[in-house]
């Protein structure tokens, strides 16, 4: 196996500390042995969140944790479009502990609740905590396996980097995704587990267990490529696909149909084309949007609400609270069209803007369509062509779990789609053919890719 100097150990599905059996014993365990109850209710039952008087918004009395403010949008001078979102200035940490075993990568993974998940238990790093949490504003216990990510005693620093959350629906958020190595004993709770590499891989392809968070850290983490011995013979994609993992040692690389120089460019023009401004209002000045006691919705019914709840978890750091959620309409979805290119597999991606994204746009899939739009609602031509009329073969279809701290089930159908070799070459100016391998070297900087895209760079994983 090839790897690269910041590369961690691979593994292949018959090399690993313990079966996916076992993984799936554990994992009925953990749900029949905790309580959970979440439930909906007015907003008059919120213990310590109130709409301020003065501008609407929507906060805790703590000042911590989020509000629930307003967004405008102005093009050309002129307001575009305006919508509740989510704001939370503090940094969070997603992170995962990793060790070897018998000379095998393991992560350390959680079963954790989160109010909003479908299935309420799922997958999840070491640490998944915002600021607020593991300072304790809460008042509840301590964040278990903190200290292998702050302070003197860390773990070797393998990952380390901002990365966005949705721009649609939070405002500028970010959270530090981390990877930490360690050598020494670990301690394992209850609700911990070891699993390789592999293991996750394989369980990226169960709807609904690999929560968001896991999958944004697991896509940045460098690991080792795989190297062309390591492809099925005689499998033109899965030959295609390993190639695109390869190193680019410099620009003239031949694997690849544009140049990481070019990649870059062409991202900077993207967002020159930008024309719109956004900025937070007051709650109360959203227009077309109404509250009652028991939501806030769009008058078309067509977006999501913002509702509220109340939790009961035996497992987390606080066993009672409630909190307000954003609830989407239906069921989103994110498609990566893949293609070969002079035998490489090539991803199709889009320079797509998001109004709450720190910096206006990101790399994203091919085609993300929210929850509650259609295709009829897509107005590129070239995209609803690439729905419709495009001849593909599926090699990813899932359906996945967003954040379910702050949305209440929000899922998203995460499709990888291989075009055959009619699907053009020459594509819109927001579009750009890229390797595997670019977009992971992107992965070490924040504010490329979107959550979307680094999800669906997990699932691609599961793929070699």
């Amino acid at each position: 196996m090839k790897t690269g100097a910041e590369s961690l150990t691979g593994t292949t599905a018959d090399d690993t500390r313990s079966s996916l059996d076992g993984f799936h014993a554990w994992w009925v365990e953990r749900h029949s042995s905790s309580h959970f109850a979440v439930e909906h209710i007015p907003f008059s039952e919120l213990d310590a969140w109130d709409f301020d008087s003065d501008t609407g918004n929507l906060g805790h009395a703590s000042g911590r944790f989020f509000t629930v403010e307003g967004l405008q949008v102005r093009e050309a001078g002129m307001e575009f479009w305006s919508q509740p979102i989510i704001n939370q200035p503090e940094i969070g940490i997603l992170g995962i502990v990793v060790k070897e075993f018998d000379g095998v990568l393991h992560c350390l993974m959680q079963a954790k609740m989160e109010p909003g998940n479908i299935n309420t238990l799922q997958l999840s790093p070491t640490v998944q905590a915002t600021r607020s949490n593991y300072t304790r504003v809460h008042r509840g216990s301590s964040t278990p396996y903190l200290e292998y990510f702050t302070g003197p005693g860390r773990g070797q620093v393998v990952v380390d980097v901002l990365q966005s959350e949705q721009g649609a629906w939070f405002w500028r958020k970010r959270n530090r995704n981390m990877v930490v190595l360690v050598t020494g004993d670990v301690p394992v709770r209850e609700n911990f587990r070891w699993l390789s590499l592999a293991e996750l891989h394989q369980l990226m392809q169960v709807d609904n267990l690999v929560n968001m968070d896991a999958r944004t850290v697991l896509s940045c983490m460098p690991f080792g490529l795989p190297d062309e011995a390591e492809a099925v013979k005689g499998d033109a994609f899965s030959e295609a696909l390993v190639r695109s993992y390869q190193y680019q040692d410099d620009e003239a690389d031949t694997h690849a149909l544009h140049t990481p120089g070019e990649i870059l460019s062409w991202f900077t023009e993207a967002k020159t084309r930008c024309d719109w401004t956004a900025r937070l209002v007051p709650l109360a000045k959203v227009s077309g949007w109404s509250r009652d006691e028991h939501g806030i919705a769009d008058q078309e019914g067509r977006q999501f609400r913002i509702v509220a709840v109340e939790v009961h978890a035996g497992t987390r750091e606080v066993q009672r609270w409630t909190q307000p959620l954003l609830h989407p309409r239906g069921q989103g979805r994110a498609v990566f069209v893949i293609r070969p290119i002079n035998g490489v597999i090539h991803l199709l991606v889009q320079a797509r803007p998001e109004f709450g994204l720190m910096d206006m746009l990101e790399m994203a899939p091919t085609v993300h369509l929210l929850p509650g739009q259609d295709v009829a609602a897509v107005r590129d031509s070239f995209l609803r062509d690439v729905l419709t009329g495009c001849s593909v073969t599926t090699r990813y279809d899932r359906v996945l779990s967003e954040e379910g701290g702050r949305f209440y089930n929000a899922l998203t159908r995460y499709q990888i789609v291989e075009a055959d070799e009619d699907f053009p070459i020459e594509v819109p100016p927001d579009f750009c053919w890229m390797t595997v391998r670019q977009l992971m070297d992107l992965l070490r900087h924040g504010h490329y890719l979107d959550i979307e895209a680094r999800s669906l760079l997990a699932c691609l994983h599961s793929l070699c």
